[in-house]
């Protein structure tokens, strides 16, 4: 394989036309640009030059090859510059997050597309496990996690607290345990975790769940407050996903005596540098959460 640094320099000397200006242009020695020249005259087995003082002609050779080479050259000198660059408003950044903070910030991080059309947005919703996982796996730049990671190689850091909601239908205003009771539970994926954290801090009769009758399960986040919404049941919610439905006039959402919040955290990989792109999208995320 030719080495590109005689290349480059060969490609040089004819552009110039003088060895001691290319030497100059190249910082080199003049003695190091006609050794390059012979270095390469030996690879291809040609006299490339027919040197003249300081000054030189080229042959048929050295014309075909300076052809040829100035492509490569120019590719290389692009080559170099793209990777080099690092713009914060181009690019491809892939986010992953659990479904109720992706209501929450999916909307401002497409506005940050418009601002940025060369910026794409990649956004997944997820469970916390996949979310960690693809953190660590590379598939993913960005992951929002309502729980600190246990994998060594993804970095997890808390940027935000998220409330938890009880959400009933409109015609409760003070709901007590009877009512809830009496109402039956609407499931989803996190349901069970959730309706423990909160409820077991504000009702005392709280063991499990498992108590009330399960009225309906979703694993869509839009939906989960479609039959709440419709006097099926109550629920318990992250607060970002109680207040991106599109009926609020039909439901109540409490704050109980006893607030609880589940924490938020940012992981990216520790084994990955952070390209402006994605440190474009972290600043706009946590401006929203």
């Amino acid at each position: 394989m030719i080495n590109p640094v005689w290349l480059r320099s060969f490609c040089t000397l004819v552009e110039v036309g003088h060895f001691t200006r290319t030497a100059e242009r190249l910082h080199m020695t003049q003695s190091g640009v006609s050794q390059h020249v012979r270095k390469l005259e030996d690879q291809v087995g040609q006299d490339l030059l027919i040197r003249e003082g300081k000054q030189f002609i080229l042959t048929d050779a050295g014309e075909r090859l300076y052809r040829e080479a100035r492509v490569i050259i120019q590719s290389l000198s692009n080559l170099e510059q793209r990777v080099r660059d690092d713009p914060a408003d181009e690019g491809l950044v892939r986010v992953m997050s659990p479904g109720s903070v992706g209501l929450k910030l999916y909307p401002h991080l497409l506005a940050l597309q418009q601002r940025h059309p060369k910026l794409v947005i990649d956004f997944r919703f997820a469970p916390n496990a996949d979310i960690e996982q693809s953190i660590a796996e590379h598939e993913v730049d960005i992951g929002l996690m309502t729980c600190p990671s246990s994998l060594d190689s993804v970095n997890a850091k808390p940027v935000a607290e998220e409330a938890l909601l009880l959400v009933t239908p409109k015609a409760i205003v003070e709901p007590s345990w009877e009512q809830l009771l009496e109402q039956g539970f609407i499931d989803h994926p996190d349901g069970a975790h959730h309706a423990g954290l909160l409820l077991s801090a504000n009702y005392p009769e709280f063991q499990h769940s498992n108590l009330f009758k399960q009225r309906g399960f979703s694993n869509q986040i839009a939906l989960i407050l479609e039959p709440v919404s419709m006097g099926l049941g109550f629920t318990v919610l992250p607060a970002y996903a109680a207040e991106a439905f599109q009926k609020p006039e039909l439901i109540n959402t409490h704050r109980l005596t006893n607030p609880v919040s589940e924490t938020l955290y940012l992981g990216t990989s520790r084994e990955k540098f952070i390209p402006n792109r994605v440190k474009t999208v972290i600043v706009e995320a946590k401006k929203w959460l």
